[in-house]
């Protein structure tokens, strides 16, 4: 079986859309297309190596994958070569050229055709950008580890990492880095169920009991 994984920038307003450059990804009135590139030093760079890894293939949402197909073709690079030589595969209907070597249209139902690439034997499934792809897969339970790079930046508004199809969960740290510029980078593995406690009274006021009632007649 597949370990399915993520490695995503984010602001730390959990915004994740068009972090390479201004022609990224401008939907929606996006301006800030390229936030991710004032803070990357030598530090984030060896950082981000360790967040990919060095055995797998892409999973990857249609526009991400229009985005790689038309850029790293043309890159003679160590990211370059290993995107060019992995499998890519990819949520994209007829319409989408699948023209980049090594890719793979996934067919019919996306939730049970990640289920079947996950059950068979391979690499892991890096999941790069794609937003929708891992919604969804967020809300299936499919996602096993995800590794958030966090920029000390906030920008308000545009797609996110997260959104309210996520199934609730716990995650357990495993890794955790920073690199000089702010940028925090951690990685964590999905678990259990939410933990929950309280730091309330054992035996409330009667004004805590009235305030109880009052907010539940609010709705």
């Amino acid at each position: 079986m597949r370990t399915i994984r993520t490695a995503t920038f984010v602001s730390l307003d959990g915004v994740m859309q068009a972090p390479g450059g201004p022609t990224e990804d401008p939907r929606g009135g996006f301006r800030f297309g390229g936030w991710v590139f004032p803070w990357f030093d030598e530090k984030l760079g060896s950082l981000m190596d360790q967040a990919m890894g060095e055995d797998y293939d892409l999973l990857l949402g249609r526009r991400t994958y229009e985005i790689f197909a038309a850029f790293w073709p043309h890159q003679d690079d160590e990211i370059g070569r290993t995107f060019n030589a992995v499998n890519k595969y990819v949520a994209a209907g007829p319409d989408t050229p699948m023209d980049w070597a090594h890719s793979h249209r996934l067919e019919g139902d996306l939730v049970e055709a990640v289920r079947a690439l996950k059950a068979s034997e391979g690499r892991d499934l890096l999941i790069q950008g794609s937003s929708e792809v891992i919604h969804t897969l967020l809300a299936h339970d499919l996602i096993d580890q995800l590794t958030v790079l966090t920029f000390p930046v906030v920008l308000g508004r545009g797609k996110r990492l997260f959104d309210e199809s996520s199934r609730p969960h716990q995650w357990v740290l495993e890794t955790s880095d920073a690199s000089a510029t702010g940028v925090v980078v951690g990685t964590y593995r999905r678990a259990g169920d939410v933990p929950v406690g309280s730091f309330g009274d054992d035996n409330p006021s009667a004004a805590e009991l009235e305030r109880r009632a009052r907010w539940a007649r609010e709705g």
